[in-house]
């Protein structure tokens, strides 16, 4: 079986991480110095408790203290990369829709199904807890846009669970960084089954819509890396 062919615009792993680790020290001076740390402390928790079991040779704590402690690494560089991403695109339109993005299955996301020409936008999640509709723009001009849109939504979608996210740093509003966790602790409302009823109902809704370009501009490759580094692919 011939192998695909390498596209040579994607970057390879290698770079991404690179990429992501320039942005991450651009928000985090000292980030090298903390993974460093990391490393050396969780290297020897696992040298530590591998030589209890085998006090007679060190090969064996060595290799696990340097799989813990590459391993916690990971961990710590991924969710230091993810926030230094999403600093670097906070405040542009579409980095709601962006961070958005980095949400595990189970979701389903339609960036940019309501806007205004001043690049106010409405994303809309479909997940466990029901919709959710997601504002990022100025909230005067939203809040009549967010109210058409919930409408819409309880017309073709009656029964079902709606809740207004209002993206940023104000009162009442939800912070960029934290919009993930936050929406993913909004309850459990919907089973898998249900969402699908839900999609379907959505569907015409979305039929009689028109396209929305989002700006390009705020999803840096460092980002997709990021994502791929906390679902560990």
């Amino acid at each position: 079986m011939a192998k695909k062919p390498k596209d040579p615009n994607k970057p390879s792993r290698i770079s991404q991480i690179r990429q992501s680790y320039q942005i991450t020290k651009k928000s985090d001076p000292r980030i090298g110095l903390i993974l460093l740390g990391v490393f050396l402390v969780a290297g020897a928790i696992g040298f530590g408790l591998l030589y209890l079991v085998f006090p007679d040779t060190l090969v064996f704590p060595i290799i696990f203290g340097v799989l813990l402690g590459t391993l916690a690494v990971l961990i710590v560089f991924g969710r230091r990369a993810q926030s230094a991403a999403l600093a670097s695109i906070d405040g542009q339109p579409g980095a709601a829709a962006a961070a958005l993005g980095m949400l595990r299955r189970g979701w389903k996301t339609d960036p940019g199904i309501g806007f205004t020409k001043q690049q106010d936008v409405i994303h809309r999640l479909v997940g466990p807890p029901g919709i959710v509709l997601v504002a990022e723009g100025n909230p005067n001009r939203l809040k009549p846009l967010m109210s058409a849109e919930r409408r819409k939504h309880e017309r073709v979608a009656d029964g079902v669970p709606i809740h207004e996210v209002y993206v940023g740093n104000a009162e009442g509003e939800i912070p960029l960084k934290k919009i993930v966790r936050y929406v993913t602790k909004l309850g459990r409302n919907l089973k898998p089954a249900q969402m699908t009823d839900v999609l379907m109902r959505i569907k015409a809704l979305d039929a009689n819509r028109s396209n929305i370009p989002l700006p390009k501009g705020p999803v840096p490759t460092s980002m997709k890396g990021a994502r791929s580094n906390m679902r560990g692919r």
